[in-house]
């Protein structure tokens, strides 16, 4: 990749309708990239993909998607390599936080399934895909939330006890074990895998929760809405995660501001990445074919 330059390359955003996502795609269409983006919402996405299409030199294409659906992402799996002969980065961004537990139509709790089963899956259905394209970047976006998270492997779905800190404090620790113990199996610096906390970003994040809560919830984060960066701002270290030559080779880490941060403790637990990779592989039916 030449610096300041992603001519050539295709990438995939997820969650590519607004905030986050759609400011990094609308980054790296400034670069050159021909860009893939997924989301469920249709008239916004659509609204989305027209902007970015407004700052893009290459090609633009939605593809929809709910992240709540295995196979739905399995669906846009088989779409995307039927379409395309190239990925060269993946950046898995989607995600929810659920006030009310809800499980999705798999049985699993929405904020695990959306945060990590989903992006799990879709990883795994087109590594080939990205390896054959190498050199080519996975990247994880989690969250500084990951410290106050801990993996329930007796229960992910939380149905013992449930709260909408818990869940996705889990569901973010996950995507970094996850990305720990991808970068492992791949072992090679051609095809790298990296986390990021973007930051406390000011999105319409979490606007999806109905009911008293979920109003309460709104109202605390227009409170916060001050001390919040903005989504270009948010995008800024993941765009460099996705484009910038002076990480290449670098795998397994966690960034913040673009920089190596060390995460939690348990983020470091090589045995808890290599058992959420397994159940994570029972649950979403991959076969677990590396070693």
């Amino acid at each position: 990749m030449e610096d300041g330059s992603m001519r050539g390359r295709v990438c995939l955003v997820t969650g590519a309708s607004s905030g986050l996502g759609r400011a990094t795609a609308r980054a790296l269409a400034r670069l050159g990239a021909d860009l893939i983006l997924v989301s469920r919402d249709g008239p916004r996405a659509a609204e989305a993909t027209c902007a970015v299409e407004q700052d893009a030199t290459g090609r633009v294409e939605l593809l929809p998607d709910d992240f709540s659906s295995m196979d739905d992402v399995k669906r846009l799996a088989a779409e995307v390599r039927r379409r395309y002969r190239r990925l060269d980065v993946l950046i898995n961004n989607a995600g929810v936080l659920r006030i009310e537990r809800s499980l999705t139509a798999d049985g699993f709790e929405t904020t695990f399934a959306v945060n990590h089963l989903a992006h799990f899956l879709l990883t795994n259905l087109l590594l080939d895909l990205l390896e054959t394209s190498a050199p080519s970047r996975i990247v994880n976006v989690s969250s500084s939330a990951h410290y106050r998270g801990a993996i329930d492997f007796d229960d992910p779905s939380l149905a013992g006890g449930y709260s909408p800190m818990r869940a996705y404090s889990q569901s973010k620790l996950a995507n970094v074990l996850f990305t720990k113990e991808l970068a492992r199996r791949m072992g090679t610096p051609a095809l790298t895998a990296n986390a990021v906390h973007p930051g406390l970003v000011r999105t319409g994040f979490g606007r999806d929760n109905r009911g008293i809560k979920g109003t309460l919830a709104r109202v605390f984060m227009a409170a916060q809405s001050p001390f919040m960066i903005g989504p270009e701002a948010g995008a800024d270290t993941i765009v460099y995660l996705a484009a910038s030559p002076a990480v290449e080779g670098i795998s397994g880490e966690y960034f913040v501001k673009r920089a190596v941060v060390e995460p939690s403790e348990l983020a470091l637990d090589a045995d808890a990445a290599a058992r959420l990779w397994e159940m994570s592989a029972r649950l979403t039916g991959v076969a677990d074919h590396r070693p």
